[in-house]
C-alpha cells in the first residue's frame, strides 16, 4: 500500500507501446498526459478533471480510449466459443447487439469483464479491459475443440459522452442515429470506411462508442467530430473517474479482480445458471451463489476536505483491525465529499458502518455509504436530449 503520491512522475514514449488511431489528434487537440491501458498509450486528460467532469455532465465530451482493444473471435464456433467463455446467456445476443459481459477462471474469479458486441452471425468482438484477454481467449481455444480465430483487430475506439452527444451524432452521421438503441449497435460511413457505432460508454452519462477499424482516418475521424461539437460546446476529454465512480462502474484490474467472483462485487445478475450452456467457471459459481461471501463491494464516504484519487488500494480499517480495501476514490463537484468504491468484510457492509483509512493526508474517517452515489443516465430518450440541446 502506498499512501505518497507520485508527484512529478513522467512516462517516456516507446515503440513497444501501441499508439493507437487516436494518439497523434490526442496531441494535437492539447493531451499532454498519458498512461497505458492494453499495451497502448491512453490519454488521461486534456485541461483538467474538474472542467472535463462538468463538460460530461453538462454537455458533451469527446473521450479517444485508444486501450479499449477489440478482441475479435470468429469463425464457424464463434458462437459457441463466446458461450464458453463468458457467464451470460449468448443465445439471446442478436447480430448488432451488445451484452456487458463476465469472463471467469474454474475457481468463478472475473478473468475479465467486456462488452460483447455480435457483428454478425459468426463474428464477435470482446472490447476488453486492461488485461490479457486476447491471450487468455487464445489459450482456452487450444484444447476447446472449436473451429474458431481469435485476433487483436487494432480497432480504436472513441467515445462521445454527454447530454448533448445526440446532437453532435446526428449533426455528423444524421437523424438515423437516434433509432439506436441502448447497447445496440449499428454501421456508419465516414470518409468510405465503415465505422461501428454503439450506444455504451464508460461515463454514466449518455453516450456512444465509436469503432474505427481503419487507423489512418482517427485524425480525420477526431477532427470531424470536435467541428461537429462546436454547437454544442464539445471538449475533447479523458473518461472522468469522478463521474464513473459516482454511477458505480466499476474498473477491472482495481475494483475487481481474478480475487473476486461476480457476487462479491455485485454483478452476480451477470451470472446466468438457469438452462444456460456450459462455461468456464459454471461449477464454481453454482456452488458459490449459495454459500456466505467473503467479502462485499460497497461505496464510501471518507470524510474531510478534497482528496487526490489515489494511486494504490489502501487499507480499510476499524478499531486498529482490518476491514477490508478502499480501491477507488475521487472528490465529487456535485457531492462536494470524497466519494469511493471498496470492498469489505461482509460484517462492515451495513450502510452507516464507520472505518478509517490511512490517506496522502494522514488518516481520515470513513462511513460506508449505498452504491451507485448518483444515478446513470444512459438510458434517456435520445430524441428529448436531442430536442433540448
Amino acid at each position: 500500500m502506498a499512501t505518497t503520491q507520485h508527484k512529478g512522475a513522467t512516462l517516456s514514449f516507446q515503440p513497444r507501446i501501441r499508439r493507437g488511431a487516436f494518439f497523434e489528434a490526442s496531441w494535437k487537440h492539447g493531451c499532454r498526459s498519458f498512461s497505458v491501458y492494453n499495451r497502448t498509450y491512453i490519454s488521461s486528460t486534456f485541461s483538467d478533471p474538474i472542467t472535463e467532469y462538468w463538460k460530461v455532465i453538462e454537455d458533451v465530451a469527446v473521450c479517444p480510449v485508444m486501450g479499449e482493444r477489440q478482441v475479435e473471435i470468429s469463425g464457424p464456433d464463434a458462437s459457441d466459443f463466446v458461450q464458453y467463455l463468458t457467464t451470460r446467456d449468448m443465445r439471446k445476443c442478436a447480430v448488432n447487439q451488445c451484452k456487458y459481459a463476465l469472463l471467469t477462471d474454474s475457481d468463478g474469479g472475473i478473468i475479465s469483464d467486456p462488452i460483447v458486441l455480435r457483428i454478425d452471425d459468426n463474428r464477435y468482438w470482446l472490447s476488453t479491459s486492461d488485461c490479457d484477454l486476447e491471450l487468455w481467449a487464445k489459450g482456452v481455444a487450444v484444447n476447446a475443440g472449436m473451429q474458431v480465430t481469435i485476433a487483436d483487430v487494432n480497432v480504436s475506439a472513441i467515445q462521445v459522452q454527454g447530454p448533448k452527444s445526440p446532437r453532435l451524432m446526428v449533426d455528423l452521421f444524421g437523424e438515423g442515429i437516434l433509432d439506436l438503441r441502448y447497447y445496440w449497435l449499428c454501421s456508419v460511413d465516414f470518409q468510405g470506411s465503415e465505422l461501428k457505432i454503439s450506444r455504451t460508454g464508460w461515463s454514466g452519462e449518455f453516450g456512444y462508442e465509436i469503432y474505427l477499424q481503419d487507423a489512418s482516418l482517427g485524425e480525420a475521424l477526431f477532427d470531424a467530430l470536435m467541428e461537429a461539437g462546436k454547437a454544442c460546446d464539445a471538449v475533447p476529454a479523458a473518461v472522468n473517474h469522478a463521474r464513473r465512480i459516482e454511477s458505480g462502474i466499476l474498473s477491472w484490474g482495481i475494483d475487481i479482480t481474478p480475487a473476486e467472483t461476480p457476487y462479491e462485487v455485485g454483478l452476480g445478475r451477470l451470472v446466468e445458471l438457469d438452462d444456460t450452456p456450459d462455461f468456464i467457471g459454471r461449477a464454481a459459481l453454482e456452488r458459490l451463489k449459495n454459500e456466505p461471501l467473503k467479502k462485499q463491494l460497497v461505496g464510501l464516504h471518507v470524510e474531510g476536505d478534497a482528496l487526490e484519487p489515489n494511486e494504490d488500494v489502501w487499507l480499510l480499517t476499524s478499531k486498529g483491525h482490518s476491514a477490508g480495501k478502499l480501491t477507488s476514490l475521487a472528490h465529487s463537484p456535485r457531492l462536494e465529499r470524497n466519494i469511493a468504491i471498496g470492498l469489505v468484510r461482509p460484517e462492515f457492509s451495513n450502510v452507516g458502518t464507520s472505518l478509517e483509512v490511512e490517506t496522502w493526508t494522514g488518516t481520515r474517517a470513513v462511513t460506508v455509504s449505498a452504491i451507485p452515489f448518483l444515478p446513470k443516465r444512459q438510458q434517456s430518450d435520445p430524441r428529448d436530449l436531442f430536442a433540448s440541446a
